[in-house]
């Protein structure tokens, strides 16, 4: 950790640093890139180009993108501390909501398009399949997160609202339980985003017992 806050004074992480103090003046261009993925998906729906399995492709992409915001903005605050670069705060909420967002059209494209809204089957494949159940509790919890999300709900919390969104730890980390537990053959994918959370929750824990 400490060799990585020295080397901000290098040449390339000075011209890091000048890139993520110019983002906030681009939160509008960043707010539509967050909407590409899912453009990516509708469009490869209609153009008939998400494979032999549509369904299942549109489900487990929207469901890939809601677990890179979650991460994305776990890493807001690490990047806004060592590159001493304060504007990047505005972009947390944002990144949570569109995580919260494509978790939720994660979640609907499978109680539609493959279960097709019956309450019973969609109850017994939650019994058959663990990974299923447990994506269905990552989901509970994102729901109060984004509830409270607003600056109204910051205010009437106060310091219960910080406790009640560090949820936001366990809720990444039984989402990257899914995803293994939903992976059948090539684990690349899911291995490094285990080590990306395990980078970021590491600076957390070396920061607080700093």
């Amino acid at each position: 950790m400490d060799v990585a806050l020295k080397q901000q004074n290098t040449p390339r992480f000075k011209g890091l640093k000048t890139l993520l103090e110019k983002l906030p003046t681009l939160k509008p261009a960043i707010f539509l890139l967050c909407l590409y993925p899912l453009m990516s998906i509708v469009y490869g729906a209609f153009t008939d180009q998400l494979g032999p399995n549509p369904v299942e492709a549109m489900i487990r992409s929207l469901g890939d993108w809601g677990i890179y915001f979650l991460l994305i903005g776990l890493s807001v605050t690490p990047l806004r501390q060592i590159f001493k670069t304060p504007g990047l705060i505005q972009f947390r909420r944002m990144l949570g909501l569109f995580a919260f967002f494509y978790v939720s059209l994660h979640f609907l494209s499978y109680i539609w398009f493959d279960q097709f809204f019956a309450v019973e089957e969609i109850v017994k494949d939650i019994i058959k399949r663990p990974f299923i159940a447990i994506g269905f509790i990552c989901y509970l919890l994102l729901l109060p997160l984004a509830i409270t999300s607003t600056n109204k709900m910051m205010r009437r919390l106060k310091k219960n609202w910080s406790r009640l969104h560090k949820l936001v730890y366990p809720i990444s980390m039984l989402a990257l339980l899914h995803y293994f537990m939903m992976t059948r053959a090539d684990y690349l994918v899911p291995v490094i985003l285990l080590v990306i959370l395990s980078l970021l929750l590491g600076y957390r824990v070396y920061k607080k017992y700093q």
